[in-house]
């Protein structure tokens, strides 16, 4: 039993994490290799944007379950 206020650690939570934090970099590389050189404010952008989405994302993951573990009285 988790106690009150104990963060909530699922695998999808850290794979999520991991993946925003990833992505946050790798997407534009990834870029750069198939399209062409960046600017410094286009990497900052892009950058942005891909953390941005990250984080939308990571509150759809863990909305759920924190929802469900607000409804547990034991």
């Amino acid at each position: 039993m988790r106690k009150p206020g104990e963060p909530i650690y699922l695998r999808k939570h850290l794979l999520a994490l991991v993946a925003t934090v990833v992505a946050t970099v790798a997407v534009p590389r990834l870029y750069e290799m198939a399209v062409g050189p960046l600017t410094l404010e286009g990497q900052f952008l892009f950058g942005l944007v891909v953390a941005v989405l990250g984080g939308v994302g990571l509150t759809v993951v863990f909305r759920p379950t924190s929802e469900n573990e607000g409804e547990k009285k034991d």
